[in-house]
């Protein structure tokens, strides 16, 4: 008999599912990778292959091959697609996750969708003894990349204690805003909402000064060092100035918000007047033909509207959709 000590490997973890490899789920997902994380990776596209394995994922076209992980988390766009992959097709034949996921296992939405999407899908993953835990973020994908995302979680206790590990690997805070998911999906629409009201605020001050034939720049350095510190006024008043417009957060995403806002605005009797011009700024920068430009593109068109063309080419690239 010797004294040798027996070393027992830790048990190996569950496998994470990602849906929704766009620019911010490829960031998220990358990270989650570096920091241990065995990940498999659902996309619609075989060819996506090798960018996948660069990133340290394991890529499938079969979305049934993330049944067996015991979180899934999808990064998707908008209502409609995030209720494909969770509750399927049926008239294509094709499961969802929620027909596919074992009892215990969590749907992590780190979606902006609108509470109604949320509750449904918080009601039919219950009904099959699954999780879901809402936590969409706030951050562009350069945030993403670096993990200085915040991320706000709702859900169960539990649940939200559980994919904790994982919001470490993505963000640099986790603000827990209530128990019921949709709670985290209100705070986030509201949020963009009023963002997007700040950077229509900033373009219009910042066509005056343009109209006026003046440096609009030492005006934004005054306000974001005075009267208006926040985030979102130093970082994109600054690229408002400078006429950066490559996405980020292309306008189309931005005008879904912003609707879904409104919505909730009405749902509670609560009107949303100066939003109500946001969005018809939008509307008419994305008819002009500025679909793919980042949200900072209000400043191109409140310049517009004042009879101002850009200065320089408007160079963007739209958003992979994967």
């Amino acid at each position: 008999m010797t004294n040798e000590s027996v070393i027992v490997p830790p048990p190996q973890q569950p496998d994470i599912g990602f849906v929704g490899l766009g620019r911010m789920g490829s960031a998220m997902s990358a990270n989650l990778a570096a920091t241990g994380h065995r990940v498999v990776a659902y996309v619609r596209k075989p060819d996506q292959a090798d960018r996948l394995s660069a990133l340290g994922l394991l890529g499938t076209t079969d979305i049934s091959d993330l049944f067996g992980c015991g979180v899934v988390i999808s990064m998707l766009p908008d209502d409609e697609a995030v209720r494909d992959v969770a509750l399927g097709r049926a008239d294509i034949g094709s499961r969802g996750l929620v027909q596919g996921l074992a009892p215990g296992a969590i749907h992590l939405s780190m979606s902006t969708i609108s509470t109604a999407m949320a509750s449904r899908l918080a009601r039919e993953h219950a009904q099959r003894g699954q999780s879901y835990v809402a936590a969409p973020v706030f951050g562009n994908p350069d945030a993403a990349k670096e993990r200085q995302l915040y991320i706000l979680a709702a859900g169960a206790a539990d649940d939200v204690a559980h994919c904790q590990s994982l919001f470490d690997s993505m963000g640099q805070k986790t603000l827990v805003v209530g128990t019921e998911p949709w709670h985290a999906n209100l705070v986030k629409l509201l949020g963009n909402m009023m963002s997007a009201t700040a950077l229509e605020m900033i373009s219009e001050a910042v066509a005056v000064f343009l109209k006026r034939g003046l440096d609009p720049k030492p005006f934004i350095d005054i306000m974001t060092s005075t009267m208006f510190g926040g985030r979102v006024h130093k970082i994109y008043g600054d690229k408002i100035v400078k006429q950066s417009y490559a996405p980020g957060f292309v306008m189309p995403l931005v005008l879904k918000d912003v609707r879904l806002a409104l919505a909730e605005g009405e749902a509670a009797g609560a009107p949303l007047p100066s939003v109500d011009v946001v969005r018809d700024r939008l509307i008419t920068g994305i008819a002009r033909g500025y679909g793919n430009l980042d949200w900072t593109g209000l400043g191109l068109i409140a310049a517009e509207e004042a009879g101002i063309g850009p200065s320089r080419p408007i160079i963007a690239n739209p958003s992979p959709v994967l």
